[in-house]
């Protein structure tokens, strides 16, 4: 996969292309239908498939005020890209100039011109261009003019529920992690770098590994406990856990903090990056009258993930992408 950063230098030598655009957040299940059918088109004209992607979400610079909440990093977006059979992906760098470009002159200096874009697949719900006054027929129109034929590609669903970014989120943001990885295709993840923490799990039979996020922008999941697969750095292996993401209300906490506690590992991990896989939420995080209550209910949910994550593992479930 050839990556074009048009933040360098302008591309020479593009072949004519078959592209799609978006921000292709997370490159979830419906992401990835599409980009199928970018790639069957450009194979079936002899020419390049591309993903024509961005540097940053463009309501981050249009709403200057917006947090994002991200399901992936840009890194990452580009290894789960990789991972399809696109010939290439373009990174458009967005600012207050671009955003204030029309979906006509876009299309004509930056897909037609620079990129060399022959076929534009839109998805069914995606809009570009100052305001995203216009939609799609605009873009047939303006295509037309400037030598670009521009087709529509339809949803993808999921039970009968049409995937997106939006949904996923949704999702995540109410702990439901396992329906959330159905639309993504592999298990919703975070990565951090251990630090110290407050010790109180340790003195529970419950060492956990306090970690904060790398990323800022990226999307916590709702608060509670959850079953989870734990990946250290310099390894591919993935151990058994379980996570907690809350305040630690049974200790008066006030500030989020997320804990692993990955299973039958003695090992140090301080200072070094962690990576959790999530595969189902299992409660709610609560308060407990005692940390021997609180202790009790541990030992209960290890038994519980445990069991969860041995049945996924049989039925081959768990998958790091």
């Amino acid at each position: 996969m050839r990556i074009i950063n048009l933040n360098d230098n302008m591309p020479t030598g593009l072949l004519p292309s078959v592209a799609t655009i978006g921000l292709f957040d997370g490159v979830h299940c419906g992401h990835r239908y599409l980009i199928r059918h970018v790639v069957e088109e450009a194979r079936a004209s002899s020419m390049q498939s591309m993903v024509i992607t961005f540097d940053c979400p463009p309501r981050q610079v249009i709403q200057s005020d917006w947090h994002p909440e991200l399901l992936c990093t840009s890194t990452r977006k580009l290894e789960l890209l990789s991972g399809t059979s696109i010939d290439s992906v373009s990174i458009l760098h967005f600012d207050k100039a671009m955003a204030q470009l029309s979906a006509r002159t876009f299309m004509e200096e930056v897909l037609q011109r620079q990129l060399n874009v022959r076929k534009l697949v839109i998805g069914y719900d995606n809009r570009f261009g100052h305001n995203r006054s216009e939609g799609f027929e605009d873009y047939v129109r303006y295509g037309r003019e400037i030598g670009i034929e521009v087709v529509r590609h339809h949803a993808f669903s999921v039970d009968g529920e049409t995937v997106s970014s939006s949904l996923v989120r949704r999702l995540i943001k109410e702990g439901e992690v396992r329906r959330a990885s159905e639309c993504l295709g592999y298990h919703y993840q975070l990565c951090g770098r251990v630090v110290g923490g407050y010790q109180e799990g340790r003195k529970l039979g419950f060492p956990t590994a306090n970690i904060t996020v790398s990323d800022d922008n990226l999307l916590i999941p709702a608060a509670g406990v959850y079953a989870v697969m734990a990946c250290c750095s310099g390894s591919d292996e993935l151990r058994p856990a379980m996570m907690n993401i809350g305040t630690r209300p049974t200790y008066g906490g006030t500030g989020l903090s997320l804990e692993v506690n990955i299973f039958d590992f003695h090992e140090d991990l301080y200072d070094k990056e962690l990576s959790v896989l999530f595969l189902q939420r299992i409660r709610e995080e609560r308060m407990f009258g005692s940390p021997a209550e609180l202790r009790e209910q541990l030992m209960a949910d290890r038994d519980q993930i445990r069991q969860l994550i041995e049945q996924d593992s049989k039925q081959n479930n768990i998958r790091k992408r």
